[in-house]
């Protein structure tokens, strides 16, 4: 596919997840089993590419290629990782494009032997740190991804030990990530300073450690969750058992990205002690207070909107339907659709059915809206289905500023937000009513502080200063680093980023 077409195809999806990383240690088992049902319970957080990596003791094998985690791995493919310590990876391309030589986990050499890295996230200054890394130790880059700028440093960094090389690091490192490191007999994770992505630690086992980006990864083992790291802390695991420490430059106030209990968490995962669901449930419940409107049943876009309309549900005492079946098999294709498939969109996605939303006022709720596609497509179809009316509460504030962190969101000029006016996007939609949760009632539902959470993405403000605009394709002019050397456009200024609607 080429370029131009992939970017268009990207465009066309709803927000993107970030990766899911997973690390064990398991000493007497082949931890790359426990690694493949790792990352298989992380699927939804990336769908491009997936791989493991895994050591006996000498030598790190890597199995990893575009696709799905089942169609990556086979059983003979698992019986060749061999080894105690293993570390997976799905991957959706935040930086660098959807290649093979991209999928994750990447390994690098240094004077402390091989590693292989994965990650979550995105590292603002990987332009510069790779530049840093070819002209001190002249590494040669072969891929496109911020993700092989930061394997390089950690290989190459001098430290008397781990730690010393993870503070090094970690002093360079602008931006989020969670990092799932292996060496040939040791496992090495940590969280920026900031704990923008999430990072969790549980045991298996008498001796066995695991770490993952979320809870649910832990429970689909039957591992037990010890908790959630600490913004800014490292852990190792080795024979001599599990140390951690938090990096002395990490913040006071973690900045987790908010949008983990929106949407990107699946909602049986734990997020800072709170259970997914259940808070995306007070978000439905807020949105409610926020948004009343006289209505005959509430339903949500399936799947991730289930549990805030359940909740909107409940606070307005109104039935909650399931009025729009999602075709489930709907996913990545290698068969592009004909210009009379792609016309009727949504419909290979979505059935509205007739008898439950037919003459009825409806509240359809949806956990974000991003260019606005997929809304305005099913608000039609439940017109279609005979609907009287059809109020769309939406359980986030509008999205008016892009994500540097790991989200692969839009650029300015596609998000709808920031660009109209609400009421120019309801009529947009074509729904009666529109409704956003607001920071506010975002913030109550979460049981945040002001300083908690990263929302840049709706305030235009980031805990990290950062350009307006990056281009995650950066590092792929040629394999070489962009001619401005910052991987940003050239018109970007340097500073706080800030998003400014233009209205039409």
């Amino acid at each position: 596919m080429k370029p131009d077409a992939r970017i268009r195809r990207a465009r066309e999806r709803k927000l993107r997840e970030e990766c899911g990383i997973f690390g064990a240690y398991l000493p007497g088992a082949q931890a790359a089993r426990d690694a493949f049902f790792g990352i298989f319970a992380l699927q939804h957080r990336g769908q491009e590419s997936a791989g493991i990596a895994a050591s006996q003791g000498d030598h790190i094998n890597v199995r990893s290629d575009v696709g799905l985690v089942a169609q990556v791995f086979e059983e003979k493919h698992l019986d060749e990782l061999k080894g105690h310590v293993a570390i997976g990876h799905t991957r959706y391309s935040t930086t660098g494009s959807n290649r093979a030589h991209n999928a994750q986990p990447l390994k690098a050499d240094g004077p402390r032997g091989e590693i292989a890295l994965a990650h979550n996230g995105n590292v603002i200054n990987a332009m510069e740190l790779r530049e840093y890394c070819e002209d001190l130790y002249e590494s040669e880059f072969t891929r496109t991804t911020d993700t092989e700028v930061i394997a390089e440093l950690f290989a190459k960094t001098p430290g008397d030990n781990w730690f010393d090389v993870t503070d090094r690091v970690m002093s360079m490192l602008r931006g989020a990530y969670s990092l799932a490191i292996m060496t040939t007999d040791s496992l090495i994770c940590m969280r920026d300073p900031l704990g923008v992505r999430p990072l969790c630690l549980g045991t298996l086992g008498d001796d066995g450690y695991v770490l993952a980006s979320e809870t649910a990864a832990l429970d689909n083992l039957g591992a037990q969750l010890v908790r959630e790291l600490k913004h800014g802390e490292v852990v190792i695991v080795d024979e001599n058992g599990i140390t951690s420490r938090v990096w002395p430059g990490a913040s006071d106030n973690h900045k987790m990205c908010i949008f983990e209990h929106i949407y990107f968490a699946r909602p049986d995962s734990v997020l800072n002690g709170k259970l997914a669901y259940e808070t995306r449930y007070r978000m439905g419940s807020m949105l409610h207070e926020e948004g009343p409107v006289e209505a005959d049943i509430v339903i949500g876009i399936p799947d991730s909107s289930t549990p805030h309309a359940a909740g909107y549900a409940f606070a307005a005492n109104l039935p909650f339907s399931e009025g729009l079946i999602k075709n489930r098999y709907v996913g990545r294709t290698f068969i592009q659709p004909d210009q009379h498939m792609r016309d009727i969109g949504v419909r290979t996605k979505f059935n509205a059915m007739r008898n439950i939303v037919g003459e009825k006022k409806v509240v359809v709720v949806d956990d974000t809206i991003v260019r606005s596609t997929t809304v305005r497509h099913v608000v039609a179809l439940l017109r279609d289905a005979g609907a009287a009316e059809v109020h769309v509460r939406v359980a986030a504030p509008p999205i008016k500023s892009t994500c540097h962190f790991g989200v692969d969101m839009a650029t300015l000029d596609q998000l709808v937000a920031a660009n109209y006016t609400v009421d120019e996007i309801r009529e947009l939609i074509g729904a009666d009513s529109l409704q956003y949760l607001s920071v506010s009632g975002l913030q109550e539902a979460v049981g945040a502080t002001d300083d908690e959470y990263c929302r840049g993405c709706f305030t235009g403000e980031y805990p990290i200063d950062v350009q307006l605009e990056m281009d995650k394709l950066a590092l792929e002019v040629n394999g070489k680093a962009s001619s401005n050397g910052a991987g940003f456009p050239k018109s970007s200024s340097r500073g706080k980023a800030t998003a400014t609607p233009a209205p039409t």
